[in-house]
């Protein structure tokens, strides 16, 4: 079985983050993801997380990753990124910026570091036109 570059891993990703498509998931995650975050150090299965992503998309509809600067390796990948949505009650635009680097293993998401900013937050420079595809 060929594994899937880091590009290749990361366009699945931004399908399941922006077109729904949970059927990539088990593409994208190994049995288990560690996740170091907000809600503090946790593995979960795939199907946890999978369930998580859900209900990221039942409150914020329309969110979407803007990623404005990225580097992969064999076996990591990092990324300055905002998380825009509309709050559905108000209707108000929200942001909020980050930086998250990921520990892949065979192809897949192994362990990932989030660091988020405050809400609000963004970065000052254009977003690339894709998740795996730099500024010019």
């Amino acid at each position: 079985m060929t594994v899937q570059t880091p590009e290749e891993l990361f366009k699945k990703w931004e399908s399941v983050w922006h077109d729904a498509r949970l059927d990539l998931v088990p593409e994208c995650v190994g049995a288990t993801y560690a996740r170091h975050d907000e809600q503090g150090d946790r593995v979960v299965t795939r199907d946890e997380y999978a369930a998580e992503l859900v209900k990221v998309r039942a409150a914020r509809p329309d969110i979407r990753v803007l990623v404005y600067d990225h580097d992969f390796t064999s076996d990591r990948a990092w990324f300055r990124f905002a998380f825009k949505w509309t709050d559905t009650a108000t209707g108000q635009a929200c942001s909020r910026a980050g930086l998250q680097l990921y520990r892949l293993d065979a192809g897949q998401l192994a362990e990932t570091w989030v660091s988020l900013m405050p809400l609000g937050s963004t970065w000052p420079d254009e977003p690339q036109v894709d998740w795996t595809t730099r500024k010019a």
